[in-house]
């Protein structure tokens, strides 16, 4: 169907969409591993987001080995865990809450973050006027300001959070589930980054739009890890392989000439494996040929440059050095995620249902005793851990 006969369908009624997802408006998945600081905070603003529209709330947990999965027990939700701690991704954790989620639409938001609950109404609202767009999301309200790492990385997306029409929904979105399925699945299980950008090619592949309300939609607390400590475990976790990963699930198919047009940090990180080749090359000409300082002037100077550039760039030597790492971490992630396997897409990704809520869940209470219920629970596991939440 393109993009046009879909803007000439009429808009259902809320009854008729109720009934087409068996009584589920929206499902709010969260994704979560390890966030017990945050995982209280995030499931009470997820119940009352959704109580204004109707709908449930799913902790998709990668594994924790926290408190995360018992704390989240205090809350009338669905919780799923993932069965392999192998197989933890970005990508495997939304696609898993999907596989266990009835909603007419989809909400995906981090473990993180903390929902503004007037959004879901307004986003529904411009979904139901608009049926040729897959999704919507809203301005992602970033707290943690300080660090590095999330200084470079609010620039970067800088560009993909203005409002209007966009290439992707960063920092999660609401789906129409006809959308996702339309186009197979929601997140791809095999990628440990860039998943969102994955889903909205497919989309746009099909003809459907996305966009930006410019409304508050979460707030995003993110890591305080020291940035260089960060790099480590991102690389242990294969998230900087989310590049060489995304470029192997989209070989020969049309939309890889999106991936490379919009994916502009892949342009940086081929500089970078270019720039190794040539140090390599340098190295090689001065074992081939003997000493020579010519030769030994060349290769500092190619060392160096791309770090003096920066400095004089950022007008910074710790920002400088910290985004040479950065760029070089990410180009090695390159290469490790194209040579990695994926897992099959068609296969339900193993899991276990951990808890599943009341047949007459809280959901669908009135507002006041939903909000009592939350803040009761959140009081409970505040009291609980102490510390931990401080």
């Amino acid at each position: 169907m393109s993009a046009q006969d879909r803007r000439a369908e009429p808009a259902p009624s809320d009854s008729a969409r109720a009934a087409a997802a068996g009584g589920c408006r929206v499902s709010i998945i969260i994704k979560a591993l390890n966030e017990e600081k945050n995982i209280v905070a995030t499931l009470a603003s997820a119940l009352c987001a959704v109580a204004r529209v109707g709908g449930e709330v799913v902790l998709a947990d990668s594994c924790s080995s926290d408190r995360t999965v018992e704390l989240a027990q205090a809350f009338p939700i669905r919780i799923v865990q993932l069965l392999n701690p192998a197989e933890r991704s970005c990508g495997v954790g939304a696609q898993l809450g999907f596989e266990h989620c009835s909603g007419e639409y989809v909400y995906v938001v981090d473990g993180d973050m903390q929902m503004n609950e007037d959004f879901l109404e307004r986003a529904l609202d411009f979904l139901q006027r608009h049926p040729d767009i897959a999704g919507v999301a809203g301005r992602v309200v970033e707290r943690n300001t300080e660090s590095l790492e999330y200084r470079a990385r609010n620039e970067k997306l800088e560009r993909h959070r203005q409002p209007g029409v966009v290439d992707r929904l960063d920092g999660g979105g609401l789906y129409r589930r006809s959308a996702i399925e339309s186009v197979g699945y929601l997140t791809n299980r095999n990628l440990h980054s860039y998943e969102e950008l994955d889903l909205a090619t497919r989309l746009r592949e099909r003809g459907w739009t996305l966009w930006r309300l410019p409304l508050d939609a979460v707030s995003h607390l993110g890591h305080d890890t020291p940035p260089y400590r960060l790099l480590r475990r991102r690389w242990q976790s294969r998230y900087i392989c989310g590049t060489g990963e995304l470029l192997r699930a989209s070989a020969g198919q049309p939309r890889q000439r999106q991936i490379f047009r919009e994916l502009r940090e892949l342009r940086l990180y081929l500089a970078v494996l270019i720039w190794w080749l040539l140090l390599a090359a340098l190295a090689v000409v001065a074992l081939w040929l003997g000493p020579s300082r010519y030769i030994a002037g060349a290769w500092a100077t190619l060392l160096l440059a791309p770090l003096l550039i920066m400095t004089w760039r950022k007008r910074s030597l710790r920002r400088a050095t910290y985004a040479l790492v950065s760029w070089c971490f990410h180009a090695a992630g390159l290469l490790r995620g194209l040579a990695t396997t994926p897992h099959p897409l068609d296969e339900p990704i193993a899991a276990r249902v951990l808890r599943q809520p009341s047949p007459a869940p809280a959901l669908g209470l009135p507002r006041p005793q939903l909000e009592k219920s939350s803040a009761s629970a959140r009081h409970a596991t505040v009291a609980s851990i102490g510390p931990a939440l401080t």
